[in-house]
């Protein structure tokens, strides 16, 4: 009766242990998975974040170059008609 004890101690101490490494084993991939898929975030968000900056610049640009060519086309305007006369 006190070797059938001491198998099924001795068995359920290499099952707790053989768990123990197989959830290791598995959170360890887990976290790896995790910090790539994390890191290629961060790189993808980065990129996403400079387009918007240069697209506000841009559009920051824009009425400034409206105006001006406005100015432009006046002068033209201006320089028909004297050169009409």
């Amino acid at each position: 009766m006190t070797e059938e004890i001491i198998m099924s101690l001795i068995s359920a101490g290499v099952a707790i242990i053989s768990c123990l490494i197989s959830s290791f084993i598995a959170s360890s991939k887990a976290i790896s998975y995790i910090e790539k898929t994390q890191a290629v975030t961060d790189t993808k968000l980065e990129e996403l974040t400079r387009e918007v900056r240069r697209h506000n610049n841009f559009a920051e640009r824009m009425p400034v170059v409206e105006e001006q060519v406005k100015i432009i086309n006046h002068r033209i305007n201006n320089l028909e008609k004297n050169n009409g006369r």
